[in-house]
């Protein structure tokens, strides 16, 4: 029997990168999991070429650095200056790459127009950036030639909870307010318009795009598992003290505060401790608070820890706390979950969407306090009952080896392509997940 030969796909991934966090990280790992079943040619942006190289793929050859530098650099440093630095003001960042990124996809076009008009590629799947308010170049001209383009999984536009519009205003926000003025830059329209199929990385974002395109929308979580990086895992009896742990930016979204709070009266009991990984704005005011409290042999802030010694720390965790009030994705929810560390996490937005009843505990949404107060409760009913992280520790780790591994985030893009070049029927992920 012949063997079904490989769909040639170019990747658009302007962020990709295999030794960096968020976003890049992903578009890497998206592309790297789909180099393993098609024949990948990924183009990213220049910043990223050392590293690629590192991992043993040549420019040229597996990928393509675009210079945009002359664009996008001054627009960075003059975004960085607004927001007074990398861990505040997303939405600003966010706006700012959405004004320079059509740049990125004209030198693509440039680059990759011969090929493309020659039928090189049978898929263009632009990966990266995530968020729903970048533009498309690459859109129109695509569909004009006959190439199919796959956009995402996008994510983002995740409201900010009434609750906390203060916290919206610490972390400098402001231009949430007037988000939707993205709809006006050059590209919105046509990147939903003419593209062969846009895939929603949340519930959120799936409700934001247009009814017109319902046909070619489809839900997939943008998040997955590189079981290489995470294959350790939690054997825990669970005896008291139950030991929690919390990595993230430490920012004021995250709710590394209110975590310390809900555990407050269990650490001096000596019923919980808790672990804080990570690194920001935050990090001294933690510290404070927790020596205020009289709880510095109970809780312990780490400051930040490399990518490669993560899994060994959180491996030891039975639990993992984590109040994120606007968390778009929750990558770092499936890495406690495929350890075997059972989540507790707020019920909102994108972290609400990988945790089970069976999973996890999710904690109903509310005010500072409301919030507080639901994972106090949650975290008491963990120490009187710590036999039932059993079954959700199991439950945990199969939900990550069913559906959230980078070998079946490749598989189903496959079955995508797979529709959209009409060998297949347009598949349907939405109901295992939600």
């Amino acid at each position: 029997m012949r063997q079904q030969q490989k769909l040639n796909v170019l990747v658009v991934a302007e962020a990709a990168n295999p030794e960096w966090t968020s976003v890049p990280l992903l578009g890497w790992s998206h592309t790297h999991a789909l180099s393993k079943i098609c024949n990948v040619h990924l183009v990213t942006q220049i910043r990223n070429k050392e590293a690629i190289e590192r991992f043993g793929w040549q420019d040229g050859k597996q990928f393509t650095a675009i210079n945009s530098e002359k664009l996008a650099a001054p627009f960075n440093n003059l975004a960085l200056k607004i927001r007074g630095g990398n861990n505040l003001g997303w939405t600003i960042a966010t706006a700012v790459g959405s004004l320079t990124y059509p740049y990125f996809e004209y030198l693509c076009w440039k680059n990759f127009k011969s090929e493309l008009l020659e039928g090189k590629y049978d898929i263009v799947h632009r990966i990266t950036p995530v968020s729903p308010t970048a533009p498309s170049y690459l859109a129109k001209k695509l569909k004009k030639i006959g190439v199919p383009l796959v956009v995402g999984p996008l994510n983002g536009g995740v409201a900010w909870p009434a609750e906390f519009r203060d916290l919206q205003h610490k972390e400098k926000e402001w231009l949430s307010h007037a988000r939707n003025a993205y709809k006006l830059l050059p590209g919105y329209r046509s990147l939903r318009q003419d593209s062969a199929c846009v895939i929603a990385g949340s519930m959120a974002t799936k409700e934001q795009l247009p009814e017109n395109i319902a046909s070619k929308t489809l839900y997939l979580p943008e998040n997955a598992i590189d079981r290489k990086r995470f294959s350790l895992q939690n054997t825990s009896n669970y005896e008291l003290p139950i030991k929690a742990a919390f990595v993230g930016r430490l920012v004021p979204y995250k709710g590394a505060d209110m975590a310390i709070e809900a555990m407050e009266e269990l650490a001096h009991e000596g019923k919980m401790t808790f672990d804080i990984y990570g690194n920001g704005p935050e990090e001294e005011h933690l510290k404070q608070l927790v020596k205020a409290k009289g709880l510095d042999n109970k809780i312990i802030v780490h400051g930040f820890v490399p990518n490669n010694e993560l899994q060994a720390k959180l491996v030891n965790a039975d639990i993992f706390v984590f109040p994120s009030i606007r968390e778009f994705g929750g990558g770092v929810v499936l890495e406690s979950m495929a350890l075997g560390v059972v989540p507790v996490i707020a019920d909102y937005a994108g972290p609400a969407e990988l945790v089970t009843e069976e999973s996890g505990y999710v904690v109903p949404m509310g005010s500072r306090d409301k919030l507080i107060n639901g994972f106090r409760k949650q975290l008491e009913e963990i120490c009187k009952h710590p036999e039932d992280l059993i079954n959700k520790r199991s439950a945990a780790i199969e939900r990550i080896n069913t559906y959230y591994s980078w070998d079946k985030k490749a598989e189903q893009m496959m079955n995508i392509y797979s529709w959209l070049l009409g060998k297949g029927e347009k598949p349907d992920y939405q109901k295992p997940f939600v």
